[in-house]
């Protein structure tokens, strides 16, 4: 069997998807972890199972598609130090920067919108900050699905760490999909089209 982290030849170009998220089942159907949820997502719909790297805090599964070999991976090293085995799974499929596109939470969206950037700061947020810190560079694509803010005045971080309410949960679910079928059209699409038709149908 080939390793999931192996290129496929065939392939002359990569897309290495980072999902940001806290490993465990007491973290799953938290705000915090959107990325986790669309890396999930698109491992059952393409049917490329994450598997845990040995000796390594990561899960990653891959799939050709297109022209692609599209790389899932989330960190399994807890937010804040998400960016600690990056540095290894780019070295192991091949990839750079250029190739990634980071996938997360952000509370400047509400339930149900997404975005897709080709670059920027951290913003306040400590699993980008780590992955900049880890990769030497903010130049790399991020996907941010809204997760909003709170409207009961609790804690930013009481807020990501907990989770949708029902309509919240149900607009979020649509975000995940939107999110995982833009990032695939980016293996048909130039990017600046895919942000174009992200932002027409939020409008």
């Amino acid at each position: 069997m080939k390793h999931p982290l192996k290129p496929n030849r065939l392939k002359n170009k990569n897309l290495i998807l980072i999902g940001l998220g806290n490993p465990g089942d007491k973290y799953r159907e938290t705000r915090h972890n959107a990325g986790f949820a669309v890396i999930d997502y698109l491992s059952e719909k393409f049917e490329a199972p994450l598997n845990k790297a040995f000796l390594r805090p990561v899960s990653y599964g891959s799939f050709a598609f297109s022209e692609y070999n599209v790389y899932l991976v989330k960190p399994l090293t807890f937010m804040n130090r998400s960016g600690d085995v990056l540095p290894y799974i780019l070295r192991k499929t091949a990839c750079s920067a250029d190739d990634v596109v980071l996938v997360c939470d952000n509370m400047d969206l509400v339930p149900g919108m997404i975005r897709l950037k080709k670059k920027g700061s951290s913003a306040g947020h400590n699993g980008i900050k780590s992955v900049i810190e880890s990769l030497q560079t903010d130049k790399f694509k991020r996907m941010y699905i809204g997760v909003g803010r709170s409207k009961t005045g609790e804690s930013v971080v009481d807020h990501v760490l907990g989770c949708f309410n029902e309509s919240d949960r149900q607009e979020f679910n649509k975000a995940v999909k939107a999110a995982a079928d833009a990032l695939i059209g980016l293996t048909v699409k130039d990017e600046n089209l895919v942000m174009n038709e992200i932002n027409k149908k939020q409008d």
